[in-house]
């Protein structure tokens, strides 16, 4: 069960308290920039959690500037559709509603999940400055330099590599240790550095870990993370 920080009153609440209850989650940001696009980023990864936990999902964003190139940012970092929230009341149906903000964004009614800001440009490769930004909690401030974007680069190409070379070995399933550290990462108040960490020691793990268990598990995680660590099949090593 997914358990998020209500930035209000800094406890955990649960993000579905109704099973199978359609949850809105409302991203608000205005103007296009890294910042906008972490707050962007955030939802969307709720959204992929909240659906893997069988919970459906209504994405929606909010703000007054740019929003069509946020949008269009948006899709380049391999996110959902995120339809207009601006003015729309509650909804017929809807058992809860939570809010991703940036640290000084607006203040709305209900559970509020707090991103902290993002300093530099937005770099050229999307899937980059995604890794980048989900390899840092939410609640750190990032910085776009160098040092961040080449290690998320380097990492990008290196799993992309390897997922396309154990996927041409016989698949095995996700073993149920590895599915449940990962589960209870991304349940933990949305701890997506964790499941980095998790899919890390999966990478490094000696022979008693079956390359098609590897691949499996590497694919379940992409669900969460949006990374396209898949692109690769087939292509020549």
């Amino acid at each position: 069960m997914l358990r998020i920080t209500d930035a209000r009153t800094g406890e955990a609440v649960v993000a579905a308290p109704v099973r199978r209850g359609l949850t809105r989650v409302q991203a608000h940001a205005s103007g296009y920039g890294a910042g906008s696009l972490r707050v962007l980023l955030v939802a969307d990864v709720l959204v992929r959690a909240l659906e893997l936990g069988g919970t459906p999902v209504w994405a929606l964003l909010t703000g007054e500037r740019e929003q069509p190139e946020l949008r269009s940012g948006a899709t380049a970092l391999g996110m959902h559709p995120f339809e207009d929230g601006q003015g729309l009341g509650s909804g017929v149906g809807e058992a809860q509603i939570l809010h991703v903000v940036g640290e000084d964004g607006p203040e709305p009614d209900g559970v509020r999940i707090a991103v902290a800001p993002v300093d530099g440009a937005v770099p050229a490769d999307p899937a980059v400055l995604r890794l980048a930004l989900l390899s840092r909690p939410r609640t750190e401030p990032v910085r776009l330099d160098a040092a961040p974007l080449g290690e998320a680069r380097e990492t990008l190409v290196r799993w992309r590599r390897a997922v396309a070379d154990w996927a041409r070995r016989p698949s095995r399933p996700v073993p149920d240790a590895v599915r449940g550290r990962l589960r209870t990462a991304w349940e933990d108040d949305l701890d997506v550095p964790e499941v980095l960490r998790v899919l890390r020691w999966v990478e490094d793990a000696g022979p008693e870990l079956p390359d098609g268990a590897r691949f499996e598990t590497y694919a379940y995680a992409d669900r969460l993370l949006g990374l396209d660590l898949t692109r690769d099949l087939g292509a020549p090593l």
